[in-house]
């Protein structure tokens, strides 16, 4: 072991005697700095120190040729702190190798994993293949940092795309750091996506079917030329489901007993059962079973469930007069009919299987009517002390 001042012209003529592989030569200005000299020629510059178990291990700093003397010290003296602080400069390089790529992370954990519960993932699938994996896909995991996000978010909706749309993107990515996180991915310590807010995007759309409107829809479906859809739409107002969690719906889902409809695979990835009231029941009861068919809303022609009833759907809302009602409206209105019936926001939850109440919010909408009769609690309350009549008076809110 050779110890001595360290200094360029020391360092350059120095050579590895001949039958040796290399030697070292240990610095005395910074305790643990070695230059080692190779038979090759080649001079590097290592620290050598003890870990935490007393082991004693050498990390490479720079070649020679890269950095000087006084440049290799001070670099030396920085990872010394770092270990006298706890920090391992082999463990941390070994966890950077054994970080992935944002594309080997999607390939390798991500797709497998929402592929067994998402039944929408081919939507995921074509966002990270459209615009995610072109951007990022050779990073690094723990290369990708917030700026890089802020700007992916302000770029999508530079290029056009409504606000909603770059929201998608910055949602995507929020919940694939999360599980990487969840999962402790090496190299990852936080979440790049945290405090990045998402765009505004007022075009929340409201359409609830008034009664009027949900007589006329049915009627309309009664004529329709698919004999099926006289079911499928009143179930959908009945049940607040799903388009294709009715259209999908199997006879032994069905527990008539119990009243009860298990709904196998919802949104959420996990199963979910629904009360089944008297309307559904009857829907149920006057469907037309077809031999051997497993399915209650099935196509009479081919025994299996739907692809598409859009045609039969756009015809008859078109003749009902309600050409912008959605079939996904129909949800919204099942939750409206609940909340105006004075249901809580937690049994409408529940009904419409969402997994927070924020979600359910969105549908909560009150008509005019309930919310003029909960203006007047107040009038019935104290409306006598105030020098107001208690007593509830029916005044059109539009005079004619």
């Amino acid at each position: 072991m050779t110890r001595l001042l360290l200094t360029q012209p020391v360092l350059a003529s120095s050579i590895c005697p001949e039958g040796r592989r290399k030697i070292d030569l240990f610095d005395t200005s910074v305790k643990g700095l070695v230059a080692e000299v190779r038979a090759s020629g080649g001079k590097t510059f290592y620290l050598r120190y003890r870990d935490n178990r007393g082991r004693i291990r050498q990390t490479k700093i720079a070649d020679s040729e890269d950095i000087s003397i006084p440049q290799a010290r001070q670099l030396a003296t920085k990872l010394r702190n770092q270990i006298a602080m706890g920090q391992d400069p082999i463990e941390e390089k070994g966890l950077a190798r054994q970080t992935l790529t944002f594309a080997e992370f999607i390939e390798l954990k991500y797709l497998p994993f929402v592929k067994t519960y998402k039944r929408s993932w081919q939507t995921d699938f074509s966002l990270l293949n459209n615009h995610l994996l072109p951007r990022f896909g050779k990073r690094f995991m723990d290369d990708i940092k917030r700026e890089d996000i802020v700007r992916m978010h302000f770029d999508r909706r530079a290029s056009g795309a409504a606000p909603s749309t770059s929201n998608r993107l910055l949602i995507i990515m929020r919940y694939i750091f999360n599980l990487a996180i969840r999962w402790e991915v090496p190299g990852l310590k936080a979440n790049p996506c945290a405090g990045v807010p998402l765009m505004e995007e007022n075009n929340k759309r409201e359409r609830y079917l008034s009664h009027d409107e949900a007589r006329r829809l049915y009627e309309s479906v009664c004529q329709s030329q698919n004999q099926m859809l006289k079911f499928i739409v009143p179930m959908l107002i009945l049940t607040g489901c799903r388009k294709r969690e009715v259209l999908d719906a199997r006879w032994q889902d069905f527990d008539f007993e119990r009243r009860l409809w298990r709904i196998p695979i919802a949104k959420s990835g996990q199963a979910r059962h629904i009360p089944l009231s008297d309307g559904a029941l009857t829907i149920l009861r006057s469907v037309p079973r077809l031999p051997t068919c497993m399915y209650p809303f099935a196509n009479p022609k081919t025994g299996k469930p739907f692809v598409s009833i859009f045609a039969g759907w756009d015809y008859a809302r078109t003749q009902a007069g309600l050409p912008d009602v959605r079939i996904h409206d129909l949800r919204h209105s099942f939750a409206s009919l609940l909340i105006n019936s004075g249901r809580s926001l937690y049994e409408v939850q529940k009904l419409l299987g969402h997994t927070q109440v924020k979600t359910t919010q969105r549908y909560a909408h009150l008509a005019p009517e309930t919310l003029l009769d909960a203006s007047n609690a107040a009038t019935r309350a104290v409306g006598s002390l105030l020098g107001a009549s208690s007593e509830t008076v029916d005044t059109p809110l539009i005079e004619g």
